[in-house]
Formats: structure tokens, C-alpha cells, sequence
């Protein structure tokens, strides 16, 4: 295990947040917005109070809300929290009335992390580097809680992979690890879909990590969380296949925002995977994979293969 994770609030900053619960309705709520860091500096991360903030439909647009405590019912807000000024609408939902959406649509890119944990290291036949290896999956691979994983024809062996995801809050280059905390907007979960024979075969992660929705997330965003010790869940049709923490984790919050800004920059609502604790494993067609990460919530996704194709009619 490592030592404070330099991403983390300090304690003052935690007092009284617990299991965040969304800003009292009445209240008006803050501002919130990407603003630009300099290429040596970081702004000051906006102001939120503690916020669960999902993305929803009734059946129309997209929608962003509010959810209570207890995840039961949702608040509509008008924007989009990561871009525009929040307000609410008045509407409010029954979670089991809506259909839950990704959190975050990523306008760039998903960034992922090798190996994170030592654990999966040994199980995959491998080590943990220095330095975090990173890997891209594209927004093309983003789904949400519920929606299918499909897995395609060029793939035989599909494995899930439970994560902690950070959501980045503002444009930012060169940021330093004690300086994190400042580009996160929030937290979700996150299941790395991999396809494993793909792996194996080509060398780099490419097709492997970025197969259309291989990257399901959800259920929500939570803006603040206390992310040194949670558990990372996974189930498939209810059984446990991991159960790890991120206290585990090799490479802190931090420092894989601190490595990956020092190679790109970072854009409002790009994603980052924190890495997976030992456990993984094949998925067959028509199960359903659980990942729960403590402090968020859990997202379930079936499991389903593709359909074949229509031959054309040559007659």
C-alpha cells in the first residue's frame, strides 16, 4: 500500500461529507464550469457542495439530475454541470421511472491505467512498472448502467474488469500530483470490458479495450468522495469475482493524473480508470456483470453476442 494519496481532500475539506448526498433543493446551487489551467499551473477547482449527479431520460433528450441520499429520486437541473450554471427545473423523477444514462459522455477519451494493482499483475503473468503504463478507450465504447455489452464476432473471450473512474472538471497540462484534486469533478464506476484473445494477438490493447461498449459507466457522479481505502466489487450473475480496495492501488489518483497530464491534455468529462484488483475472468453470452464501488453505487450490465450479420441476397 502506499502513503496519502496527494489527490485526496485534506481532512477539513472531508469534515462532515460522508455517503454526499445532493445540495438541499431550496438552496441555490454553485457554479460549476472547466476553466483553463495554464500549461505550468493549475486553477483553483471549483466550488460544489457534495452532489450525486446522474444523466437520465424519460424517453426524450437527455436529461441531468440531482439523486437524494438514498438513490431513489432525482432533481432535474437544466445544463450540463461540467459546462453551465446548474438550476432546477421543479421536475422531479422516481429513479425506477427514468432509464439511467453514462454520467459522462467523454468529448475526448477514456484514459486507462496497466496493472495497478499488484494482485492482478500476478494473475495476468505480470508486473507493476514504475512508472503507469496508460492505454485509450474511445468515447465510441462508452455505455451505461443496464445497456448491453455486445460482444462481436472478433472476439471469443471477453472479460470484466471493476474500477474506480475519476471524471475530470477542467481543462488542465502539467498538473502536478499534490495538485489533482483541483481537475476532478468526480468519481463513477467503471467496468474495463476487455477482450482477451485480441490482447494477446495484437500486441497493443487497441481492439482489445475499445470494442463499442466496452467501457459501461454509472450509475452516477459522485463529486466528493474519500477515495484512499474503497471496495471494488465485482459479480457476475451475483457471484463475487473480486472484492479489492484502492488502497491497494500502486499508482495513486494522483500520480496518474500527474502522468497522464504530463503527455496530454486533459479536457472537461474525459474519464480516467484507476486500474483492477485480482479476479477477472471470462463472460459468457446472457450473464450479467455487477461492479460496485463503495461510497457510489452499482452498475449492472448484461452480457450479450452480437447477431450475425444478414447475408446479402445474391439471388
Amino acid at each position: 500500500r502506499q502513503g496519502a494519496d496527494p489527490a485526496q481532500p485534506t481532512p477539513q475539506q472531508r469534515a462532515g461529507t460522508g455517503s454526499p448526498a445532493p445540495s438541499d433543493p431550496d438552496r441555490p446551487l454553485p457554479r460549476t464550469g472547466a476553466g483553463r489551467a495554464g500549461q505550468g499551473e493549475v486553477s483553483t477547482r471549483h466550488t460544489l457542495e457534495p452532489m450525486r449527479i446522474c444523466r437520465f431520460t424519460t424517453g426524450e433528450d437527455p436529461e441531468f439530475g440531482l439523486v437524494d441520499g438514498e438513490g431513489k429520486r432525482i432533481v432535474s437541473i437544466t445544463g450540463d454541470p461540467l459546462y453551465t450554471k446548474m438550476e432546477l427545473t421543479g421536475q422531479r423523477y422516481d429513479i425506477e421511472d427514468v432509464r439511467l444514462l453514462a454520467p459522462v459522455i467523454p468529448r475526448s477519451k477514456v484514459v486507462a491505467v496497466q496493472k495497478n494493482y499488484v494482485d492482478h499483475a500476478q494473475e495476468m503473468g505480470g508486473t507493476v512498472s514504475e512508472v503507469p503504463g496508460l492505454f485509450f478507450k474511445p468515447n465510441t465504447s462508452v455505455v451505461g448502467p443496464g445497456d448491453p455489452v455486445i460482444m462481436p464476432a472478433i472476439t471469443q473471450e471477453v472479460s470484466y474488469e471493476a474500477e474506480l473512474a475519476v471524471v475530470i472538471g477542467r481543462m488542465c497540462k502539467d498538473v502536478r500530483a499534490a495538485d489533482a484534486a483541483s481537475v476532478i469533478f468526480g468519481y463513477t464506476v467503471a467496468n474495463d470490458v476487455t477482450a482477451r484473445d485480441l490482447q494477446r494477438s495484437d500486441g497493443q490493447w487497441s481492439r482489445a479495450k475499445g470494442i463499442d461498449t466496452f467501457c459501461p459507466l454509472g450509475p452516477w457522479i459522485e463529486t466528493e468522495l474519500d477515495t484512499s481505502d474503497l471496495r471494488v466489487i465485482s459479480r457476475v450473475d451475483g457471484e463475487v469475482r473480486q472484492d479489492g480496495s484502492t488502497a491497494d492501488m500502486v499508482h495513486g489518483i494522483g500520480s496518474l493524473i500527474e502522468v497522464a497530464s504530463a503527455a496530454f491534455t486533459l479536457l472537461p468529462g474525459d474519464v480516467i480508470l484507476t486500474g483492477t484488483p485480482a479476479g477477472v475472468g471470462l463472460v459468457e453470452p446472457g450473464q450479467r456483470v455487477e461492479v460496485e464501488v463503495e461510497g457510489i453505487g452499482v452498475m449492472s450490465n448484461p452480457f450479450v453476442r452480437a447477431e450475425a450479420p444478414e447475408s446479402p441476397d445474391r439471388a
